[in-house]
Formats: C-alpha cells, sequence, structure tokens
C-alpha cells in the first residue's frame, strides 16, 4: 500500500506533509454549507413561489427612508411599482376601505 500511495505522490509533487491539502476541502465545505443555508431560508419563510410558474403573489416591501414598493407575480410577470404622493384625478369605483392600526400597520376591508 506504501508503494501505490508514493507513486501517486510522485506524479502530483505533494506530499503527506503538506498543510494546503486540506483547504480546498474546507472551500467545498463552506460551499456546500451556503447552500444548505440558502435552501433553509427559502422553506423558512416560504419563498418557494418565486419559482413556480403559476403562482401568483403581492408583496409590499418599505425601505429605511419610508419609500414604499409594491411587487407583483403573476405567472412568469413580475412587476414592480413605486408608490409616490402625487395626487390624480379619475373617475372609478370605490372597492374599500384601508385603517392604519395605531402599531402602524394597514388594514383593507373590501365593500
Amino acid at each position: 500500500m506504501k508503494f501505490l500511495n508514493r507513486r501517486q505522490n510522485r506524479g502530483t509533487g505533494l506530499s503527506d506533509n503538506d498543510p494546503l491539502t486540506g483547504v480546498a476541502n474546507l472551500f467545498d465545505l463552506g460551499l456546500v454549507f451556503i447552500v444548505g443555508l440558502l435552501l433553509a431560508l427559502l422553506g423558512a419563510y416560504h419563498l418557494e413561489d418565486l419559482f413556480s410558474e403559476d403562482s401568483e403573489f403581492t408583496i409590499m416591501k418599505q425601505s429605511a427612508d419610508g419609500r414604499m414598493e409594491v411587487i407583483t407575480k403573476k405567472g412568469k410577470k413580475i412587476e414592480a411599482m413605486k408608490v409616490t404622493d402625487e395626487k390624480t384625478k379619475g373617475t372609478g369605483q370605490r372597492l374599500g376601505t384601508a385603517y392604519r392600526l395605531k402599531d402602524g400597520s394597514m388594514i383593507y376591508v373590501p365593500e
């Protein structure tokens, strides 16, 4: 068995005492850990719908400076709309009422 190990080491130029032989394995282990962590986060936040072709959902996010953005996904199409303070005019139909609670959350009540 020692004869085979020496023969393999002679071709690569590496010896058994080389301290850097395990570094490549640590890098691979780190990549596997990162991929596993990403998959765990997707599962914990139920974000599997991001990759489904027939899913529909809406996300409303607010940045640190108070700007709001609505992200809507319908099938393969994803749209992002920014909420502004601009006033508009036009005719339309009333759909419901929105209430802001004391804790800052909002509730929409359809009519």
